[in-house]
């Protein structure tokens, strides 16, 4: 199939109108984005990218006044959105249609399932597929301004240009295994995921060592936390340019009570403390004041050494299921969903698995896990009581 490697520009509302109309008769397209994100906490969409599989068609969102035709495009579900690494894509539609694109196939994921290895590049995947090189020479480009040169372009173009190519080989592949429908279970949770809305009142169990604090200090670390998940995106402006998270976690453990001695917290930008000192200020009081049944339980301190003999039996175990699928692990299993295994038998001795671990994952690895989890920790408790009888010599 040949390629046209001349980009069509759409800027103009009905052109892009009867684009949408015309590839919503398709069964897949490829999409992408070019975004800045330097000083604002939302996504600036530079840059929308669709593919044919024929023409690259670049969406000039600076000049286009009226969405809704990509919007229902996007919502289609009878049209698969086909992205690579698509986590930042999603971010950019959010912010600018108001929507999360679905169905979606996520080549970065479906590679990783075809055997091209975890986290592969959309470069390193059409070279390993078509050994076709492509340049990224423009990944850190001004897409803001206007004209783009030739070069931005191109690299736009060509970033959705062999998508299809590379999403139909993929589909054969992926066929052939047995495994087409887990990469379409993973790329259906992104959906849902990324349509769900966001618990700021979670937020404080991300701060470093916040399971050090007690009750009332985690109260006003939470309420700290919020305030700047509401804060960062009403100004626009990230998280840590507002404040970083050491520095509320001082200000949760030190409960300053004036100016002077919030100032003496390391880290906090000038700007926040001109602005915003009464506000924290304000916060802690009215943390502090709140009924102590309202404050969060202490959090999990990291596992015990003596947890370190069942971490390494699971982790073996999905090295070796892995090893037999030809898979990544880290494709299997998530550095935080051993944790959980393990914190889930701490109180009772029975161990259950986090929510993804229950859905095709539960056949391949997660009731294995269970398994092994039980049988180690029987080992252990064996070994402890067998200790436990033996004589103790007093010299």
């Amino acid at each position: 199939m040949i390629i046209s490697t001349e980009p069509v520009w759409i800027a103009q509302d009905a052109e892009l109108a009867d684009l949408c109309t015309r590839l919503r008769q398709q069964a897949a397209i490829a999409v992408d984005t070019e975004f800045m994100r330097t000083d604002t906490f939302y996504p600036i969409a530079g840059l929308i990218q669709l593919g044919d599989g024929k023409t690259s068609y670049l969406i000039d969102p600076l000049a286009i006044q009226d969405f809704s035709s990509l919007r229902e495009l996007m919502l289609d579900e009878q049209v698969v959105k086909v992205l690579h690494s698509c986590s930042e894509d999603i971010e950019v539609f959010e912010r600018l249609l108001g929507v999360v694109p679905s169905p979606i196939f996520d080549t970065q994921i479906a590679a990783a399932f075809a055997g091209f290895g975890f986290s592969l590049g959309y470069a390193g995947l059409v070279k390993a597929v078509l050994a076709i090189e492509i340049p990224k020479d423009e990944t850190r480009s001004d897409w803001l301004q206007r004209p783009l040169s030739t070069s931005q372009l191109k690299y736009a173009a060509l970033d959705v240009a062999h998508m299809l190519i590379v999403y139909g080989k993929l589909l054969q592949t992926l066929k052939a295994s047995e495994r087409l429908q887990w990469v379409k279970s993973d790329c259906a949770d992104l959906v849902v995921n990324a349509r769900k809305p966001d618990d700021y009142a979670e937020a404080f169990h991300k701060v470093g060592f916040a399971w050090k604090l007690r009750p009332l200090e985690l109260a006003i670390l939470r309420d700290l936390c919020i305030w700047r998940e509401v804060e960062s995106r009403a100004r626009d402006i990230p998280r840590n340019r507002l404040i970083k998270e050491p520095s509320l976690f001082e200000i949760a453990r030190k409960q300053p009570q004036d100016a002077a001695h919030l100032q003496r917290i390391e880290d906090i930008p000038s700007r926040t403390l001109r602005n915003d000192t009464e506000t924290l200020l304000r916060i802690i009081q009215d943390s502090a004041a709140t009924n102590p049944a309202t404050w969060p339980a202490r959090l999990d301190a990291p596992l015990a050494l003596s947890e370190a003999p069942l971490m390494k039996s699971l982790k073996k175990y999905v090295r070796d299921v892995a090893e037999g699928l030809s898979l990544p692990p880290e494709l299997l299993i998530r550095k935080r969903e051993y944790e959980a295994i393990a914190r889930s038998g701490l109180k009772g001795g029975t161990y259950s698995l986090p929510e993804r671990l229950l859905g095709w994952r539960y056949e391949i690895i997660g009731k294995g896990l269970l398994e092994v989890a039980q049988n180690t920790t029987v080992g252990i408790n064996s070994l402890d009581a067998e200790e436990s009888v033996s004589p103790t010599i007093i010299e």
